[in-house]
């Protein structure tokens, strides 16, 4: 089936065990890129993209992120009090209206697939976006709403691809390509973390997926893959051939926030990219190089 895509997934219930101890107590996709949480910038991706509908798949201390986007009428008047306008209107935002954003709960942590089966009674029967936070991307038009573009054209499924070194394949879902029409790919086979020597392709998946409900009647069996866990590549992959598959190679450039140094590259790159802050990073950059 196709249709408009209105509602989008952001799983957000990983440890973030790669940041202890700046994880210990605050959630990953609160991670500030100069000074703004990466999962403000998924949900404004979202909103850029036409997306009425968040829906936020939680775990056990993530209560950070909903109070993030609640609305915090104090702090607001006491800025504006201070004279301080732009930062009142800074952290009002993104807004929502009531009922737009729904927190769900994934209560053991079993894999991508698991949460996104979680929402699956929130989403219903209609094409749906994932987001995750950790892979942020820098592009004139955002990401998604280049995919929702594509999608409106070619129905099914969607996912956001790039190139990877081949050495790395075994750390993403990789394609297995099949006609290419500028800058989509069509899907004939999806690997998740396959070794540099069996992967089909360098065509990696990246955080950014449009997806048909019919995902959920697979992801219902709840069948382990790499790593142990409910993979999110393995149930996409099963979808292939019943409707139209396609990867796009986005417009723009994607950071690897999970990662130490992916993250410290996206600061730098989102501080460059300010007027207010440019002429005080280059010669930091100096400095330290």
């Amino acid at each position: 089936m196709s249709g408009q895509v209105r509602k989008a997934v952001f799983p957000v219930g990983g440890m973030g065990t790669r940041f202890l101890p700046a994880t210990k107590a605050v959630p990953k996709e609160m991670l500030p890129v100069v000074d703004k949480p990466l999962i403000q910038y998924a949900v404004e991706e979202a909103q850029a993209a036409g997306i009425e509908e968040f829906i936020f798949v939680t775990s056990r201390g993530k209560t950070a992120i909903e109070e993030h986007f609640d609305h915090n009428i104090e702090l607001q008047n006491l800025l504006n009090e201070r004279g301080k306008s732009d930062e009142a209107v800074r952290i009002g935002g993104p807004m929502f209206a009531p009922g737009q954003i729904v927190f769900t709960r994934q209560q053991e942590p079993l894999g991508l697939g698991h949460a996104v089966w979680c929402a699956r009674d929130l989403v219903g029967n209609e094409p749906f976006a994932v987001l995750l936070a950790d892979d942020l991307v820098r592009a004139k038009t955002p990401c998604l709403k280049q995919m929702v573009d594509v999608h409106a054209q070619t129905g099914g499924n969607v996912v956001a691809v790039m190139d990877v070194p081949r050495e790395h394949t075994n750390r993403y879902g990789i394609l297995d390509i099949g006609a290419t029409t500028g800058s989509l790919v069509e899907v004939r086979g999806l690997v998740e973390k396959p070794a540099p020597a069996d992967a089909p392709s360098t065509l990696s998946v990246i955080g950014r997926y449009i997806l048909q409900p019919e995902i959920f009647g697979h992801l219902s069996n709840h069948e382990r893959g790499a790593g142990g866990e409910i993979q999110l590549t393995d149930a996409m992959a099963k979808m292939i051939g019943a409707s139209p598959f396609h990867g796009l190679r986005f417009e723009g450039e994607r950071f690897d926030c999970g990662d130490k140094a992916g993250f410290l590259e996206a600061n730098l790159a989102f501080a460059l990219d300010r007027d207010d802050l440019r002429d005080q990073i280059l010669p930091l950059l100096k400095k330290y190089a």
